[in-house]
């Protein structure tokens, strides 16, 4: 059992008819969740939401209210939050990784109240001031003061109208000017202005804008990070020479006010360019400034891998609330049975809802952990930076390695939230549909995860990129060892199906996954740079090479990279000793299925390279997929109770802990406002031919 101390941080779930299949379970869910999370963060989290559930603000909203009253609602709760001061004021005393793993948890637990308002704080605090920090010096304390104890609402603006990922190419011009020493920033056209800004829509007041940075003399020095006031911070009425507005409603996330803008040879202060690796004088001369090169290096690092691990550790969490609510829906939900006029069982005893539910399940699960392990590596990573400057080709390496991972995995997590929430609304059929079940929000609010702060598709490029480099190199760079394997390149290339079991491999094991995946990334790594050599010996670009050896290899890779990470993450921590035994079987089993259902998604590359003839590999892949399915269900429901947010939290109709469904959705049904009342315009629909009548 847990300590006694756990036990009250983690509350205890109801009695029901849940109970039939938890009391099926060999384990307690609440050891369970102690291996997915550390036991210090999920009482950050369940403290987090005690106070919240409190609070009128943050209740749960039953009706869609309008796009202007969302953005109220978010840009409401953000100043409540400050007010509340979750973080205790010691916390920002604490060592770099202790606060930002303290800081980064509030996060979590705010972002599955509401996506909104996590959102709208992690860009307007958490990616301004870190930014801030990379790119600024001490000359920028006092803004930095600001938005941190929220004085100020803040924006950063990168993204123009017709350039997002290509960032090099947007065209917001910042042009110095020795005569007053000022800035003049200008947007040439409409394709140039600054959009998809959240919080510049209606509330920010000052921009981190991007822009390309010209002196006098006309030479272009690239872009630039600048401090522009947007708004008079307390009237939000916008400056002369500024033209902001809102883009208008999303498919989702409508709570964040997205916003556009546009400057009129706008002027700003010399002092306001972020000047950490390169400076202005007063004069008009660019002065590159490096200086302690580790420092400035980790610096960077902070500010374009925190926002998408905040990403993926909200995505992990939107990722867990589908599954739970699609397997506690599963358990309750019964249809068909052998007799046909017998008793309905659970659709939770289908082997095709198992196929289509379980693997999201483990999913949950295994990336919970994965990425937990990576945030474990940045932080370290950071906080080493700041602390020391030597070892700059060492951290140099690092950097590289953990943006190949980021830049892997969040694709990896954000897809995998996004394809669970689907299968779970349809396996969850009419009633999944409800507002009321939640599935629909989770929906549109995760996905813009799979654009923002990188597309999944062009961060792939970058991962693969990496790992293209390491296995052309005379030296693999993989201080992490995420990339290790391919100084084995050979061995594994020479190895297949056949010679794994002439080894003594079992099939159900994680070195047969393992062995699996390493054969994997070497054969799409080796095709893919031999396609590339191909395309160069044709007379092909490097460019156009590249972009064609994408499909069915660069990308199959960066994605198997990521698979393989989180893999070995969570087998890593389920080896530490601090696992009690009776949890050891039912991880095995989530590590398994997990790592089949992905080994199957790549079935076709692995006949592909011959590494499998016949049938015998995807039978046992399958094979050992549908059993184990078959083996979890009677676990499901715990490891989902494990999984799951507290009610109010998770939001679900169909997916209360207490379990009683139908008197769950009765009572949505019935109070539902004018559910049971004459709509007001009834008079206007009355058949024309029926009017004359009366």
């Amino acid at each position: 059992m847990p300590a006694q101390e756990e036990c009250t941080v983690i509350p205890d779930v109801p009695r029901g008819p849940l109970c039939t299949y938890r009391s099926k379970a060999q384990f307690n869910w609440k050891d369970f969740r102690l291996v997915l999370e550390d036991k210090e963060l999920v009482k950050i989290k369940y403290d987090i939401w005690r106070r919240l559930e409190s609070e009128p603000l943050f209740s749960p909203v039953t009706a869609t209210l309008s796009v202007d009253q969302q953005k109220e609602r978010a840009a409401r709760q953000v100043n409540r939050i400050a007010d509340l001061e979750l973080a205790p004021p010691e916390i920002y005393s604490k060592p770099y990784k202790y606060r930002v793993r303290y800081l980064m948890s509030i996060n979590e637990a705010l972002h599955a109240v509401c996506p909104s308002l996590s959102v709208k704080i992690a860009l307007g605090v958490g990616l301004f001031t870190n930014s801030l920090l990379a790119m600024g010096t001490e000359r920028h304390q006092d803004i930095y003061n600001k938005a941190w104890n929220r004085e100020i609402i803040t924006c950063l603006a990168i993204t123009e109208v017709s350039h997002g990922s290509n960032t090099k190419r947007c065209r917001t011009t910042a042009t110095y000017d020795p005569a007053t020493q000022e800035f003049v920033i200008h947007t040439p056209d409409f394709e140039a202005a600054k959009c998809w800004i959240g919080n510049l829509g209606k509330t920010a007041s000052m921009a981190l804008l991007f822009a390309i940075l010209y002196t006098a003399d006309g030479e272009n020095h690239g872009l630039q990070g600048f401090l522009v006031p947007i708004r008079d911070p307390k009237t939000l009425l916008p400056y002369p020479g500024v033209t902001v507005g809102d883009i208008g409603e999303k498919i989702g996330l409508n709570g964040i006010d997205n916003g556009f803008v546009m400057f009129n040879h706008y002027r700003i202060p010399r002092e306001n360019l972020l000047n950490r690796t390169g400076d202005v004088t007063p004069e008009g001369v660019y002065e590159s400034t490096f200086s302690e090169p580790g420092k400035i290096l980790g610096a960077v690092l902070e500010s374009f891998s925190a926002g998408r691990l905040g990403i993926m550790q909200e995505s992990s969490n939107t990722l867990s609330h589908a599954a739970v609510i699609a397997v506690r829906y599963a358990a309750l939900r019964k249809q068909f049975g052998t007799d046909r006029n017998g008793p309905e069982q659970s659709i939770i005893e289908y082997q095709l809802h198992q196929w289509r539910i379980f693997p999201y399940l483990a999913a949950a699960c295994v990336l919970k952990v994965s990425v937990f392990a990576m945030t474990e590596i940045y932080l370290e990573t950071v906080q080493k930076s700041q602390a020391e400057s030597n070892g700059f080709e060492l951290l140099t390496q690092i950097v590289s390695e953990i943006h190949a991972l980021v830049s892997s995995s969040k694709p990896l997590v954000t897809w995998t939230a996004r394809d669970a929430i689907q299968e779970s609304r349809e396996a969850c059929g009419g009633h999944g549909y409800l507002r009321a079940a939640n599935l629909g929000e989770l929906r549109n609010n995760h996905d813009p995860s799979c654009t923002y702060e990188g597309d999944n598709n062009v961060l792939g490029q970058q991962a693969s990129n990496w790992l293209v480099r390491q296995w052309k190199n005379a030296k693999v760079e993989s201080p992490v060892g995420t990339a290790s394997f391919i100084t084995r390149r050979d061995a594994i290339l020479n190895c297949d199906f056949e010679a794994l079991l002439r080894k003594g491999v079992q099939i159900e094991s994680p070195e047969f996954v393992s062995q699996c995946y390493e054969w994997l990334m070497c054969w799409l790594l080796k095709e893919s740079v031999a396609k590339m050599e191909e395309a160069s010996k044709v007379g092909l670009d490097t460019f156009t090479a590249r972009n064609n050896c994408q499909v069915y290899r660069a990308r199959d890779l960066s994605r198997a990279y990521a698979e393989y990470y989180a893999l070995e993450s969570f087998r890593s921590r389920c080896a530490r000793g601090d696992v009690k035994e009776e949890l050891r079987p039912v991880l095995y089993r989530v590590y398994l299925l997990y790592g089949m259902w992905c080994l199957d998604r790549h079935m076709t590359t692995f006949y592909a390279g011959s590494f499998a003839k016949g049938s015998q590999f995807a039978d046992a892949v399958r094979g050992t997929l549908l059993r184990i399915c078959g083996e979890l269900k009677d676990s499901a429901v715990a490891i989902a109770d494990a999984l799951a947010p507290p009610d109010w939290v998770l939001n679900s109709v169909i997916a209360k802990s207490d379990g009683r469904l139908y008197e769950n959705i009765q009572s949505v049904f019935m109070t539902n406002p004018g559910a049971l009342e004459r709509a007001s315009w009834w008079k206007d629909v009355i058949p024309s031919k029926l009017k004359s009548k009366l």
